[in-house]
C-alpha cells in the first residue's frame, strides 16, 4: 500500500470527471460514510485506484471525543472501507458529534482537558484494534475555546498522538482558522503541533462573516492559507497535500487552478500537466 504522496484531491461524486483528468494527481481521499464497505467500489474511484492513487478514507462520524465508547458498528464500517479501498492510512477528527441518539450536524470542538484527553484514547485505541491501517487524526476548526481549557491545543493534540502512535492529519485551513480567531499568529501555532507525525495535509477555503472566520470548504483556498501551506513546508515538507471541497464546486479550470496553487506553494510540479 503506497502512502499518499504528492498533491490530492478531496473525492467526490460531483467532481469525478474533473478529478479523473488531473494527470499529475498523486492522491484523493472519499468520505468513509459515503461507501458502501461490502463493495464494489463506485468505478470512478475505482478508476483511480487502477491508475495506481492511493485512495484514503476520511471519517466524519465516529464521534471520537465521546465520553461514551464508540458504536461498534460505525467502526467496524470505517475498518471496512479502509480494506476495501487497500488504503495506506484512514483518519477521522478529533471532534464531538453526537450524544446518545442526538446527532449534532457538525463536528464540534471538546474542551481541552485531561478528561478529554483520555476519552478520546480510549475512543482511539477502539477503533486501532479493528483496523489494519495506520490511523492519521484531524484536529478540527473552531469558532470558540471553552473555558476551563487546562492544556493548549499543540499539547493537547501531542499527549492524544503520543498515547496513542496516532499520525496526524494536518488541516493548515483549521490552523488558520483557530489562530485568526482567537487573535494569534497562525505560523506561531503552525510551530508549536508536532510536525513530525504528519500523515497528510488538508488545505481548504473559508470565508469570513460576524467577525468570525469559517472553514467552509466551499469558497476558494486564500492567500493567507497558501502562505501558511509555504510556511509548513519551510519548517518541515510534508509527504502529501490535498485541495479539500464540499460544495459549491467551481468550474473544471478554477478547481485546476485551485490544485495548482497548492502544489506551487508547496514547490512540487503543476497537477494539471
Amino acid at each position: 500500500m503506497t502512502p499518499p504522496a504528492g498533491i490530492g484531491c478531496g473525492w467526490r461524486p460531483e467532481i469525478a470527471g474533473i478529478v479523473a483528468d488531473l494527470p499529475g494527481l498523486g492522491f484523493v481521499e472519499v468520505i468513509a460514510e459515503s461507501l458502501d464497505p461490502a463493495g464494489p467500489v463506485p468505478p470512478d474511484l475505482q478508476a483511480l485506484r487502477d491508475r495506481g492513487l492511493p485512495v484514503v478514507p476520511h471519517g466524519i462520524r465516529l464521534n471520537l471525543g465521546s465520553a461514551q465508547p464508540v458504536d461498534p458498528v460505525r467502526v467496524a464500517h470505517f475498518a471496512a472501507c479502509a480494506r476495501l479501498l487497500g488504503a495506506p492510512v484512514a483518519s477521522e477528527h478529533i471532534a464531538f458529534v453526537r450524544a446518545g441518539d442526538i446527532e449534532a450536524g457538525h463536528l464540534l470542538p471538546l474542551p481541552r482537558s485531561w478528561a478529554a484527553v483520555d476519552a478520546i484514547v480510549s475512543n482511539v485505541h477502539i477503533v486501532q484494534s479493528e483496523m489494519d491501517t495506520p490511523l492519521a487524526l484531524e484536529p478540527i476548526a473552531a469558532v470558540f475555546d471553552w473555558p476551563d481549557d487546562e492544556l493548549t491545543e499543540a499539547q493537547f493534540l501531542t499527549e492524544i498522538l503520543d498515547r496513542t502512535g496516532a499520525l496526524l492529519l494536518l488541516d493548515v485551513a483549521n490552523v488558520y482558522a483557530n489562530a485568526r480567531n482567537r487573535g494569534a499568529d497562525p505560523a506561531e501555532l503552525l510551530h508549536r503541533l508536532p510536525l513530525d507525525r504528519i500523515a497528510y495535509v488538508h488545505v481548504a477555503g473559508g470565508a469570513e462573516q460576524d467577525g468570525l472566520y469559517h472553514d467552509t470548504h466551499t469558497d476558494p483556498v486564500p492567500e493567507a492559507v497558501l502562505a501558511l501551506v509555504r510556511a509548513l513546508c519551510a519548517l518541515r515538507r510534508p509527504p502529501a497535500l490535498m485541495l479539500e471541497r464540499d460544495g459549491r464546486y467551481p468550474p473544471a479550470a478554477e478547481l485546476r487552478a485551485e490544485l495548482d496553487a497548492i502544489a506551487a506553494a508547496a514547490g512540487l510540479p503543476a497537477v494539471s500537466g
